[in-house]
């Protein structure tokens, strides 16, 4: 399978049905895996959210559709399936700069176009992994609010800062653990995590389950960083795997990391 000719039609039905509700499970079968693969798929992929990229496509055809027409607002809003005109305005005038109600032929608009993959592109990295299964863990740990933007330098400084100040009381931290929102799409929390009880601390039960399990041969930000990238851009879209709705963690010990992906 070409993931990136996959992605593709996933753009086109997108644009086909900017006027429909749009059923993930529906875009998840252009790739042969479950709705939570997709959408982690997409957002590595093309570099912004599905949901994101939707809204964006949506708001594009609706300032085309003001332009170009005598529309009411109500109309425009529930043609592209906003509940109201108020959340309608208000993201429009966030997007284009402008009140839907106040767009004219003299006023400039945005255009965000239909995202197009490079059918092309070759993946030949090699990368050794192991399914492993592990037991219901319980973490204690503190954490940090993120984002996909600054994930990758605020994560490494929360955890040297975490290490050095509690190193001598509770020793040093096993785990670096990433959750996600709900249609993991955007990173919300890093966190610190101890396996050992600590009563301060957030308490994080892991249920029982598989995991791709990688080892990254350093425990330095950078190199960690890499390995996350190359799994969610070169191994999970040529891969058969669906992602399981837990966080990512990673094991620090012995001087390496293992990089740790729950899978079905």
């Amino acid at each position: 399978m070409n993931i990136y000719k996959s992605l593709n039609e996933i753009t086109k039905y997108i644009d086909d049905n900017l006027e429909e509700k749009i059923d993930y499970n529906v875009l998840a079968k252009f790739l042969g895996v479950n709705a939570y693969t997709m959408q982690r798929l997409f957002t590595m992929i093309a570099g912004i959210s599905l949901s994101e990229y939707i809204r964006k496509r949506r708001l594009s055809n609706a300032g085309y559709d003001l332009y170009e027409g005598n529309f009411k607002i109500i109309d425009i809003a529930l043609k592209y399936q906003y509940d109201s005109p108020t959340s309608f305005s208000r993201t429009f005038e966030k997007f284009h700069g402008v009140k839907p109600s106040l767009v004219n032929k003299k006023t400039k608009l945005k255009n965000f176009p239909r995202i197009i993959f490079n059918e092309e592109i070759t993946i030949t990295t090699e990368l050794d992994y192991e399914i492993i299964t592990l037991d219901n863990m319980d973490l204690y740990g503190i954490s940090i609010s993120v984002n996909n933007k600054i994930i990758g330098e605020k994560a490494p400084i929360f955890f040297k800062k975490i290490e050095n100040k509690y190193r001598d009381k509770y020793g040093e931290v096993k785990y670096g653990m990433i959750t996600y929102d709900v249609v993991r799409e955007e990173s919300q929390k890093y966190y610190c995590l101890y396996d050992k009880v600590i009563k301060e601390f957030e308490h994080i039960k892991i249920p029982q389950s598989k995991w791709l399990k990688f080892v990254i041969n350093s425990q330095k930000s950078d190199e960690i960083q890499d390995m996350s990238h190359k799994f969610y851009k070169e191994f999970l879209p040529s891969c058969k795997y669906n992602l399981k709705e837990l966080p990512e963690l990673e094991y620090y010990h012995d001087n390496i990391t293992e990089f740790l992906i729950a899978i079905y």
